[in-house]
């Protein structure tokens, strides 16, 4: 399907693709600080590829709730209708970065998810994908009979729901730190980090770790069991936060797990307490036990869910 290109726009990078009949080509990743704005990162694209274009969508890590369009970690700011102009396109489509990590999840295939644990996905039921990364992004997607439909929200920032003791621990040092616990304190990269803080600080033990990718490493190697415990209780709060996504929409299509964390610790994630808690709902138990939970892993998900968004749009 020529013609069409797909964007992925984070505060570092931005990866653009060509949109074919088979998925998408012609992956190229820039530096969005190489650019003063966002339509010379994307005409470098035509002119590496040598394609020219009359549709695109643009996946943006900030809020897109009118014309104009300003990133949250990057100076870019654009309006949508110059953009399109700019670029000569006949149709523009900007949309929240996990909008179109949702709209990925109806065109992954099997090798490109792990499941964690038991459940069989309706293919035609509610889905929720949620993002551990530098913050923590939520989407709950449902089909309609106009095809799949995003339920926005900011569902990253509801309250730290602690489930056992060490969950207390952790609660009890952020909210001394932090007045509010949210869930996105506790899963994110600084997540990670609170989380071994915590229970270093119980312990009595003194801080040896300073970035949150330490805590991964060190954990993984063996070299620290503070680390180690950390990571298996983010673990842990994943399993009780999918849960409550499930229980939210009767995500009986399943719940994804994205971002850029857990999939670099993902054995670790299959072993651990996650399914356990996930299914540990009292009474409610049989009702999110039927529902599968998946890792991700396909890095180009983002770009693959732009496409299905833009294609979607194209056909109404």
């Amino acid at each position: 399907m020529s013609g069409y290109f797909v964007a992925d726009v984070g505060g570092t990078n931005i990866r653009v693709a060509t949109v074919t009949a088979d998925g998408i080509a012609n992956i190229r990743k820039y530096l969005c600080n190489d650019f003063a704005t966002i339509d010379l990162a994307l005409k470098q694209y035509f002119s590496d590829v040598d394609t020219s274009f009359s549709a695109g969508c643009i996946a943006i890590a900030c809020p897109v709730t009118g014309d104009e369009v300003a990133m949250t970690n990057h100076s870019w700011v654009f309006s949508q209708r110059a953009l399109t102009q700019q670029l000569n396109l006949d149709a523009l489509f900007v949309i929240n970065d996990f909008t179109a990590v949702a709209h990925s999840l109806p065109v992954l295939s099997g090798e490109q998810l792990v499941q964690i644990g038991s459940g069989t996905a309706n293919p035609q039921g509610n889905v929720v994908v949620f993002g551990p990364g530098t913050g923590l992004g939520v989407e709950h997607m449902q089909l309609s009979d106009q095809g799949w439909t995003t339920l926005d929200g900011e569902g990253g920032h509801v309250d730290f729901a602690p489930v056992d003791e060490t969950d207390l621990v952790v609660w009890r040092y952020l909210q001394g730190k932090l007045d509010r616990v949210s869930a996105e304190d506790v899963l994110s990269g600084r997540g990670l980090l609170h989380i071994y803080q915590a229970l270093a600080l119980h312990a009595g033990e003194t801080l040896s770790v300073t970035e949150p990718a330490q805590v991964t490493e060190k954990a993984l190697n063996g070299e620290c069991e503070t680390c180690l415990a950390a990571l298996q209780q983010f673990c842990r709060i994943m399993g009780s936060f999918a849960g409550n996504l499930a229980l939210n929409l009767a995500t009986t299509g399943g719940v994804f797990i994205g971002g850029g964390i857990a999939t670099r610790f993902t054995e670790l994630l299959m072993n651990s307490d996650f399914r356990a808690r996930f299914e540990a709902k009292g009474r409610m138990k049989h009702y999110v036990q039927p529902i599968p939970t998946y890792l991700i892993n396909e890095p180009d998900h983002g770009l693959l869910g732009a496409s299905a968004y833009l294609q979607q749009q194209i056909a109404s």
